[in-house]
Order: C-alpha cells, then structure tokens, then sequence
C-alpha cells in the first residue's frame, strides 16, 4: 500500500500534468504564423529528441529488442502514431482558429465514447448508470448538432480519436515513456520530411521567423512530454478512481479559457448540449465511485473473513497439538485407572 507522502506526491503530479494539458491552449497560439501541420511535425520531431534524452538518464533501453521480437504490436504502435497524429494535429488547428470550447468537448465526451466502444469492440456489458450516462451523452450530441447546424465534428473526432489512442495503448501496453518514444520514432520520419519539404519550397518558418520562434517551436517537445512524465508519476502513486477524477481538470480549463480568455461564442443551445455532457459525466462519475466504495468493501470483507478463517485454523493447530503432547499422560492415567478397576474385581 503506498504511503501518505507518496499518495500526496502522486496527487500533485496528477494535477500538475492534467493542468499542464488542461492550459496548453495558451501556447500554441504562440506559434502563429507557423500553420497546424507545421507545428504538429515539429512537435513529433523534438519530442522524440526530448523522450530519447529521458531514456539516456532512466537507461531504459532492454524494451526495444522486445518490442522488434513482437509484430503484433508494432503494428498496434503504428495505429496509435497515426491516431495520436490527428489528435495532435486536429487540436493544435481547433486552438489556433478559435475553436477551443469545442475542442474541450471532445475531452469531456471522451470517457463516454471510451465506454461506447467498450461496449462495441470489446463486448462489454455496462451497469444501468453507465448505459444512463451514455444516453445523456447521445442527446447532448444531438442538442449541439441542432444548435450547430452539423454534428460537432471537431468534438467527436478528438474524442473518437483519443478513445482510439487509450484502446490501442491498452492491447501494446507497454511504459508511457517507451510507448511514446516508439510512436515518435515511427512518426519521426514523415515529420522531418515534410519540415524539408516546407523549407525546401520557402514555406517554412523555423528560422526565418526569428530565434524565439524557432525556440518555441522546439519546445513543443518539452511540452508534449513533461506532462506525460508526470502523467507516468501519478499513476503509479494514486490509485486510478482518482485519476478518473482528475482527468476532467484539462477539459474544464479549457473550456473556461475558452470561454473567459479566448471569448468563443456560447449561445443558449450549446450551454444546453454541455449541461447534458456534464449531467452524464456526474452520472458516470457517481457510479464509479459507488462501484470503488464497494468493491473496497468488499474486498475488507473477504480479506476479515480470510484472516478469521486464519486464526481459527490456527487455533485449531494449536489446540491439536496440545492435545498431541498430552496424549502420553493421558494413555497412561487411562491404562492406570483400568488396573485399577481389574484388581478390584
């Protein structure tokens, strides 16, 4: 059982890095003029950078001789590069053109959609909160889709994207450093050619934009990776209820710097769809909380009933072997008493 400062540290670390993801809209409109693409090549170019330093200090290297002896997975680490890259990529465009509320619904919808595709690749059978919560999630959708005109394609591609993402990391499972480091190394390749490309046609705007913004692209690396570190941090601290709870912090802030830094229109109908978003989440979040309480419960139980039936075995032992040790004087006191009885006769 982990301890009180180390479940504290991982508290901190959880915040920190869904914090750290929940205000990332700050920063890529410091990138401007560079376009979505150009930044989302960078960002897989220095990440690599930045995750193969982080691996020179942990020495964490026996994984890759695993990971070529594996087929299977390799071809799963290509799916969840190419996914990640257009979540990446989608959401860097949806900040950068004024569709941050948007973009945070996708993460709010995300653990919905997750359990949806739960249900429909894995078969997996869900508790009437949760068939309640994706319903509400369905009508919230349809609420936006009206008030919209059109589905909110940027909302549902983020969050079909991610919960894509989650699906294909939990079949490699594999270290979220090590996971990350194999899809940029396969991502590497395309990136860097196309930053050749871009500079090759005179499109390009690392350099030509000035040292800090050539700075600032490269930090797209740190910024990709940090959060991920402290991502990797909190999971092994606290246990994952509580993770399932911080994970709303990056949607929430985005949303309020949505809505209060970056003043994105929120008409009557969209206020609507995202009551109906949060009116699920709570139904999901209740649910899973109830379900924790008792499985703990549970579990104490079994493990009361275990340590009784312990005690009471050994109890057993012990009063077995006392009667073991006694069972010479008793035979002769018994051989005794019957001489006894003969001669009186």
């Amino acid at each position: 059982m982990k301890s009180e400062g180390e479940q504290r540290a991982g508290l901190l670390y959880g915040i920190g890095a869904y914090g750290m993801w929940g205000l990332v809209p700050l920063f890529w409109p410091l990138l401007k003029p560079s376009g979505a693409v150009e930044i989302l090549a960078h960002r897989m170019v220095w990440s690599l950078a930045v995750v193969v330093i982080a691996l020179l200090v942990v020495r964490r290297w026996a994984w890759i001789r695993e990971l070529l002896g594996e087929p299977r997975k390799l071809g799963l680490l290509v799916v969840a590069a190419t996914v990640i890259s257009v979540n990446w990529g989608l959401y860097i465009w949806s900040v950068n053109t004024g569709h941050v509320v948007e973009a945070s619904l996708g993460y709010f919808i995300n653990p919905l959609v997750t359990i949806a595709m739960g249900v429909l690749l894995l078969k997996e059978r869900l508790r009437p909160a949760q068939w309640a919560a994706v319903g509400v999630g369905l009508t919230a959708v349809l609420v936006l889709a009206i008030g919209y005109g059109q589905p909110p394609w940027i909302s549902l591609t983020l969050a079909f994207s991610f919960a894509t993402y989650g699906l294909v990391k939990k079949k490699v499972n594999i270290g979220g450093l090590e996971s990350l480091a194999a899809e940029t190394v396969i991502l590497f390749v395309p990136a860097l050619g196309y930053l050749v490309w871009l500079g090759a046609s005179g499109d390009a705007t690392f350099g030509p934009e000035g040292a800090g913004h050539a700075a600032l692209l490269a930090a797209t690396g740190v910024v990709t990776a940090v959060p991920l570190v402290c991502f990797g941090a909190a999971a092994i601290r606290v246990p994952l209820s509580t993770l399932g709870l911080l994970q709303y912090l990056a949607p929430v802030f985005q949303f309020l710097l949505g809505v209060l830094y970056f003043h994105e229109a929120m008409p009557a109908e969209r206020w609507a769809g995202f009551a109906l978003v949060w009116a699920a989440l709570t139904i999901l979040t209740w649910d899973a909380l109830r379900t924790a309480r008792r499985t703990r419960a549970t579990a104490e139980a079994l493990r009361r009933a275990d340590a009784r039936s312990k005690a009471d075995a050994k109890a057993e032992a012990e009063a077995e072997a006392v009667i073991r040790a006694q069972s010479p004087d008793v035979v002769k006191a018994v051989g005794r008493a019957g001489t006894g009885t003969s001669s009186g006769e």
